[in-house]
């Protein structure tokens, strides 16, 4: 992700503005100092920077300056990726052990006008770009996103298909030798997912649970997965979060955030709210983080956007996105990633 470095000190800095609601700059010494020391003339550059790049706002002038965050919305607050996962997971004391409803009512106004206007700059229609292609073309372009997409939402999974192994499989039926019957499977019900969300696409335009729902069943055909809402709890490797474990809890949580995206008209909001709300309310007993992939894509071409490959995404890099949401509702990274890929997608596919 292109995200502008800061200094462990100054990541510092920005985690006592973040906790509070407006602090002036000697308390703001007086806490780094338990950590770093710091002049004063130290701490002013630091501050300077973190205001330059947007991080923080200033409201007052000399010693009656207040620092605040820069984002009334604490999904938007900064959080140093890095610094938050050297710590092992029962040792991020911040971290939200459950899933929090509250979080539906912060679930907007979540792009900033720059990062349109980087995306603007780039968009083209999907419509209008796919008819410029002679019809064998196009469909050589497609087969080329949906091979790249299948094998990196796979990858991404633990899939150890190669992408040329994942071309072999999707172009001549022949399977990778020495994997897994489930792999291939995974791979497969990519390619029918995606091709089935491009010969609907204008259903994604108004959710239903069943529209979901369905999506989920093509995600996870022949894995040994059950369908439907899951009615038991589930756990997540690496997080001391625990999704919602009740029935009645997961179907008003899939209300809400259904509720949430047909009411939004933004629909760079509606892809990215997608993309980490599925994998966040864990509706499924699995295939959650592959459903809310297909689901964004669903969602851009809906609307006329690229979709999304992921494949210039680090796996790991991902999971972490995700982890850092689940535990403190940071969209941040995620934010990041998304526009990341989507400008990879306009830059990448679809050229003429």
């Amino acid at each position: 992700m292109n995200e502008t470095k800061i200094t462990p000190r100054q990541s510092f800095i920005l985690q006592i503005i973040n906790k509070s609601d407006g602090i002036p700059r000697d308390e703001i010494q007086g806490q780094v100092q338990i950590r770093y020391a710091i002049s004063k003339p130290t701490l002013l550059r630091d501050l300077n920077t973190l205001l330059a790049q947007k991080y923080i706002r200033a409201e007052g002038q000399g010693r009656n300056t207040m620092y605040h965050s820069y984002s009334q919305n604490f999904l938007l607050r900064y959080i140093n990726l890095d610094h938050y996962f050297a710590q092992e997971p029962d040792e991020r004391k911040d971290a939200k052990r459950s899933f929090d409803f509250t979080i539906f009512k912060y679930l907007n106004n979540l792009f900033s006008r720059e990062e349109r206007l980087t995306i603007d700059r780039v968009r083209k229609s999907f419509t209008d770009q796919s008819r410029r292609f002679p019809p064998d073309i196009l469909k050589k372009e497609l087969e080329r996103f949906t091979i790249e997409l299948s094998w990196k939402s796979s990858k991404i999974e633990g899939n150890t298909y190669t992408l040329l192994e994942t071309e072999a499989l999707l172009t001549k039926k022949r399977e990778a030798s020495g994997r897994s019957k489930e792999e291939t499977n995974m791979i497969l019900n990519h390619k029918n997912a995606f091709e089935q969300i491009l010969a609907d696409r204008s259903d994604f335009k108004e959710l239903t649970v069943s529209l979901i729902n369905q999506l989920h069943n093509t995600m996870i055909k022949d894995l040994g997965v059950s369908t439907g809402l899951r009615k038991h709890a589930v756990g997540i490797t690496g997080t001391v979060y625990k999704p919602l474990d009740k029935l009645y809890q997961i179907q008003e949580a899939m209300e809400k955030f259904i509720g949430t995206l047909n009411t939004n008209p933004d629909v760079l909001e509606k892809a990215l709210i997608a993309s980490v709300m599925i994998p966040y309310i864990q509706p499924y007993s699995d295939g959650n983080k592959r459903t809310g992939r297909m689901l964004t894509n669903a969602i851009l071409l809906a609307h006329d956007y690229y979709p999304l490959s992921y494949r210039s995404v680090d796996e790991e890099e991902f999971k972490k996105v995700l982890i850092l949401f689940y535990e403190r509702a940071n969209i941040v990274h995620a934010k990041s990633l998304f526009i990341d890929q989507l400008l990879f997608s306009y830059t990448t596919y679809f050229q003429q």
